[in-house]
């Protein structure tokens, strides 16, 4: 093989360095340009649920702000897997983004037994987006008005009430798991295929209980065909202003916060990371999409990254415990 002369190790230094500023010089100028084409953004349910609802309400926000379509692409199936999978194997060019939650990000890594969808491992956290909270309703036949009546009754009465909840895993049977394993109380879920079935069977008294997200349970409980108790987060919720917290009614520490959030496909460089947890940030300060969340029983929070980054580690740590603990398996 021949030796490289002096002049040709120099020459080939220089090409080097050449393609390298010629590279640094188009990427910068294409992430300083982004976007300027449409950007998809994966929403791993079904068309017309919660999550395709606030994923909209934030793409036309988007839309608007940052002047290219922000197109919701649904693609439902397997626990979220499907569109997870085609969220992980985009091109990190920020370009193809995804709707995260609780249970895609923080349950089903312990409760699925192949779950390969993590953050910091294929997925990037951009940014966390909504807050809501959960409430607990008991039928009207249910001889309690407070959550320390319905603890001592159901220390009185152990495996002889049952909670509903739309399946194994969902943020709605593990905030009833959580509330047993905390009170120390024996109680029998009830998994239903379909929530409207639940509320069915509550209201008739086949079932005693439920933690129902808010969005579902709100107009029931308002038109008084259910008692709502308390709300399952930290402060009091806004359509319920009078019933308290799990905590502040007896259960001290008690807290589930369901959450939702952005997410990307590992590798999108830091500065497009940057430019969309901006304008995600900048759309929660928004009226038009405050008012439209708070249809919906969420607020809009904002995150940096990192901070998403964090929820997302706290939140697996914790319901990984709850789901051991409960031996809660998928449907």
């Amino acid at each position: 093989m021949r030796a490289f002369a002096p002049h040709d190790r120099r020459l080939i230094r220089m090409t080097r360095a050449c393609a390298i500023a010629v590279v640094a010089v188009h990427g910068g100028a294409a992430i300083a340009a982004y976007p300027d084409r449409p950007i998809r953004y994966i929403v791993p349910s079904a068309a017309g649920g919660g999550a395709d609802a606030l994923a909209r309400i934030l793409a036309g926000e988007l839309t608007k702000q940052m002047g290219q379509q922000v197109v919701v692409d649904n693609r439902a199936g397997a626990s979220g897997a499907i569109g997870m999978d085609m969220l992980v194997r985009a091109n990190p060019d920020g370009y193809t983004i995804g709707y995260g939650n609780t249970p895609l990000l923080a349950i089903n890594k312990s409760l699925l037994a192949t779950w390969p969808y993590e953050a910091g491992r294929n997925l990037q956290p951009v940014a966390r987006l909504t807050n809501s909270q959960n409430l607990l309703a008991i039928t009207l036949s249910l001889p309690v008005k407070s959550v320390r009546e319905l603890i001592d009754y159901a220390k009185n009465n152990p495996d002889k009430l049952a909670y509903a909840s739309p399946g194994n895993g969902t943020t709605i049977h593990l905030s009833a798991e959580l509330f047993k394993q905390m009170a120390g109380l024996r109680m029998v879920h009830i998994p239903y295929k379909a929530i409207t079935v639940a509320h069915t069977e509550l209201i008739a008294g086949q079932v005693q209980l439920i933690f129902d997200n808010l969005t579902s349970i709100t107009t029931l409980v308002k038109a008084g065909r259910l008692r709502g108790l308390a709300v399952t987060g930290t402060t009091r919720a806004a359509p319920f202003p009078e019933l308290p917290t799990i905590a502040e009614a007896g259960l001290p520490g008690y807290n589930v916060t369901v959450w939702t959030g952005v997410i990307a496909p590992l590798g999108v460089p830091p500065a497009i990371v940057a430019k969309l947890n901006a304008e995600i940030n900048k759309a929660c300060s928004s009226p038009t999409l405050l008012e439209k969340f708070a249809t919906f029983g969420n607020s809009c929070l904002g995150s940096t990254p990192a901070e998403f980054s964090d929820l997302i580690k706290k939140e697996t740590v914790k319901w990984a415990e709850v789901v051991k603990i409960s031996g809660a398996k998928a449907d």
